[in-house]
């Protein structure tokens, strides 16, 4: 992977529109022409983040998740932002879409209206082997138009594997989706529906 040099990281800063930042600096930043920056910051050793940044695995998830017929964000380059303190960022294209969370927040009688097809989705992810920790309503979008249609935004905490999902990893899987409604005081979200609702259509396929 190229280094970016520190005079073009700061161009991108100061012609860019910051999205997402936390105490460590900028996450997601959203530039006039180059699409979507998006930093990170790696927590593993730094002898594993040189090995696969984690700039190089949202490349590589984004592509097996292409490859397996899903929507994604088309990411167009990826690099070093800082590589002695194992920073790495990527250039995406956005996909088009509201996330799930902002149906709720906005939308709620929509969003319970699509947690049949909300539920095929999750069944369809979990059929393919995905098992991703960070399935969340902030990182599944609802796509523009007539059918509905669903992608994902950040799947970096993502594994795959070669047989559908285990009932173990299912019902982990679904804990750290209510864990994550706790957390954002989502908990009028339809949880129990939805899982009745996976679970119908799990015994009927």
């Amino acid at each position: 992977m190229r280094s970016v040099t520190a005079n073009e990281f700061q161009g991108w800063l100061a012609q860019g529109e910051v999205l997402e930042q936390d105490s460590h600096g900028v996450k997601v930043l959203r530039l006039p022409e180059a699409g979507y920056l998006k930093v990170f910051r790696s927590r593993r050793s730094r002898w594993l983040a040189w090995l696969s940044p984690e700039a190089r695995r949202f490349v590589r998830n984004a592509q097996r998740l292409h490859r397996l017929g899903l929507h994604t964000p088309k990411v167009t380059d990826c690099f070093w932002l800082d590589r002695a303190q194992v920073v790495s960022a990527c250039l995406y294209e956005p996909l088009q879409g509201k996330t799930l969370e902002q149906m709720y927040r906005t939308e709620p009688e929509q969003l319970n209206a699509l947690i049949p097809d909300l539920a095929r989705y999750i069944l369809a992810l979990h059929r393919k082997g995905i098992y991703f920790r960070s399935l969340h309503l902030g990182n599944i979008l609802l796509l523009p138009g007539p059918r509905v249609e669903f992608g994902l935004i950040d799947f970096l905490d993502m594994r795959f594997r070669l047989f559908p999902l285990d009932r173990w990893q299912i019902r982990r899987n679904f804990a750290h989706l209510q864990s994550y409604l706790q957390r954002r005081r989502l908990e009028q979200f339809p949880f129990a529906a939805l899982q009745e609702a996976y679970q119908q259509l799990r015994q009927q396929s």
